[in-house]
């Protein structure tokens, strides 16, 4: 397996939540669960166990007096998140590149 490849990262869900991180800097977390498609019990279990993992930043706050969660990746999320995209990026050229033929059904008649 590729050294570069996150594990905790490529449950698909936070998978989702990281990429939708990674072009922004603070993204709102009714965004994310639009986007993501999921409750907001699943993504802030998501959520929680990212920050856990300090992949995440959350900030919680109040905007015209309604309570707003925001999150962001940490640089070790967006650090993790980069080396696992790229490990993802090896393994599908591996899996796209021809194979090498040796054995008795790669003989010609």
């Amino acid at each position: 397996m590729d050294p570069d490849f996150d594990e905790f990262l490529h449950v698909p869900a936070r998978l989702s939540v990281v990429a939708l991180l990674a072009p922004a800097d603070w993204v709102e977390f009714g965004f994310l669960r639009d986007s993501v498609g999921t409750s907001d019990s699943a993504l802030s279990k998501q959520i929680s166990a990212l920050a856990n993992a300090g992949y995440v930043t959350v900030r919680k706050g109040r905007d015209q007096g309604v309570r707003r969660t925001h999150v962001r990746l940490t640089p070790h999320g967006r650090d993790a998140f980069r080396r696992h995209a790229a490990a993802l990026g090896r393994i599908v050229a591996a899996a796209s590149a021809p194979a090498e033929r040796s054995g008795p059904d790669d003989e010609e008649d």
